[in-house]
C-alpha cells in the first residue's frame, strides 16, 4: 500500500515538473513579455500557475486568442514591476482641479512642423516617432486642401484605457491620459483599441537609450524610454505640472494651439499668450471634436479651416515638409 501511494506521489511529482516546464518553454516561445497573447494551451499553463499562486502576489489580465481573459502571476511577464514608485504615484495622481483641454485652430496651421520638433526633442523621440503628426485633409475634390495637427484626444471615456490589462494606460482626474511604461507589457491592445490612430510602439532601442539609461523614470514627461512598450502624447504633463504650456503650444510659430482649462472657461494662445474664454471661442467659431459619434469624448476641440490666413499649394510643397 505504501509503495502505492510513493509511486502516486512520484508520479504527480512529475507531472508537475513537466507542466512548470511546458509553461516555461511556452511562454518563451509564445514571447509572453512583447505579445501577451495566450492560446488555449497557454490558458491552461497560466491557470496551474494562478492555482499554484493564489494570494501569494499581483496577478495581469492577459487575452487567450479565442477571446477569453485568463490571470498569470505578475512576475511571469518580463519588464511588468507592480509596485509603484514615487513619480509614477505623482503622475498618476494629476493636478487637482484642473481638467485640461487643447484647442486647435485649423485655419492658422501652415504644417511648420515646429510643434513636432519641440515634441520629439522633449520626450527623445527619432525623426520618424510622432506623438503629434500634421496630416493633409480634403473633403472632397471640391474641397481646398489644409493641413490637421492630429495628437492624442485625451478621451474622458478612452477605449485604450479599458483594454489594458496591466493598467499601464490610465485616465487622470485632470483630463490627461498617460502611460506607465514601467507597468507597460507591449501587447498592444491599446493601439487596437485607439479609434484616433495615436499611439506609437517602440520598436528598436530609444534614441538616448544610453545617455538616458541611469535618470529615473518620469511617466509624466515618459522619459526614460523602453523598447516594446507603448508611447504617445502626454498634453506635456510635466510643463503642467509646472504651470506652463505644452511644448507642442509654445513652439508654434502661427497660433495654431490653444491650451487651458475647462474649469476655469480659459485657454492660452501659445504664440501671442493672449487668453481668452473657451466657451466663447468654441461657439463663435464652430468648433468641433474628432469623431464624436463614437462616443469617446476628446478633450481636444479644432476650430474649422475657414477664412484661413495661409494658402495651401499643394503642387509645389516645400522641403521641410517632405518625409524622406
Amino acid at each position: 500500500m505504501g509503495g502505492k501511494k510513493n509511486k502516486n506521489k512520484a508520479e504527480n511529482t512529475d507531472i508537475q515538473q513537466t507542466l512548470e516546464a511546458s509553461r516555461r518553454d511556452f511562454l518563451k516561445k509564445a514571447g509572453i513579455s512583447g505579445a501577451a497573447v495566450l492560446s488555449g494551451a497557454a490558458a491552461v499553463l497560466a491557470g496551474y500557475r494562478h492555482e499554484k499562486s493564489k494570494n501569494k502576489g499581483e496577478f495581469v489580465k492577459v487575452l487567450t486568442t479565442d477571446n477569453k481573459l485568463v490571470k498569470i502571476a505578475a512576475e511571469e511577464v518580463e519588464g511588468y514591476e507592480p509596485g509603484l514608485k514615487e513619480l509614477q504615484k505623482r503622475g498618476r495622481e494629476g493636478i487637482p482641479g484642473k481638467k485640461w483641454v487643447m484647442i486647435i485652430d485649423l485655419s492658422k496651421c501652415r504644417n511648420a512642423r515646429k510643434c513636432i520638433e519641440a515634441c520629439q526633442s522633449a520626450h527623445h523621440l527619432r525623426p520618424y516617432e510622432y506623438h503629434i503628426n500634421t496630416l493633409v485633409m480634403q473633403e472632397s475634390v471640391n474641397t481646398p486642401a489644409y493641413f490637421m495637427p492630429k495628437p492624442c484626444q485625451h478621451c474622458d471615456n478612452p477605449p485604450c484605457v479599458s483594454v489594458c490589462p496591466v493598467d499601464a494606460t490610465f485616465k487622470r482626474q485632470d483630463g490627461v491620459v498617460l502611460i506607465d511604461n514601467e507597468r507597460c507589457i507591449g501587447c498592444r491592445f491599446c493601439i487596437a483599441a485607439c479609434p484616433y490612430s495615436a499611439r506609437m510602439f517602440h520598436w528598436e532601442e530609444p534614441v538616448n537609450a544610453q545617455a538616458d539609461k541611469d535618470k529615473e523614470y518620469d511617466i509624466e514627461l515618459n522619459v526614460p524610454q523602453k523598447k516594446g512598450t507603448i508611447s504617445k502624447c502626454l498634453f506635456s504633463s510635466d510643463r503642467l505640472r509646472e504651470n506652463q504650456l505644452p511644448y507642442c503650444v509654445s513652439a508654434c510659430p502661427n497660433g495654431v494651439y490653444y491650451f487651458g482649462d475647462e474649469n476655469e472657461d480659459a485657454v492660452t494662445n501659445g504664440t501671442t499668450k493672449e487668453t481668452v474664454k473657451l466657451s466663447e471661442l468654441l461657439k463663435q467659431n464652430g468648433g468641433y471634436r474628432l469623431m464624436p459619434e463614437l462616443g469617446t469624448q476628446p478633450r481636444v476641440y479644432y476650430l474649422p479651416p475657414k477664412n484661413r490666413i495661409f494658402d495651401f499649394d499643394q503642387d509645389k510643397p516645400r522641403e521641410e515638409d517632405l518625409i524622406i
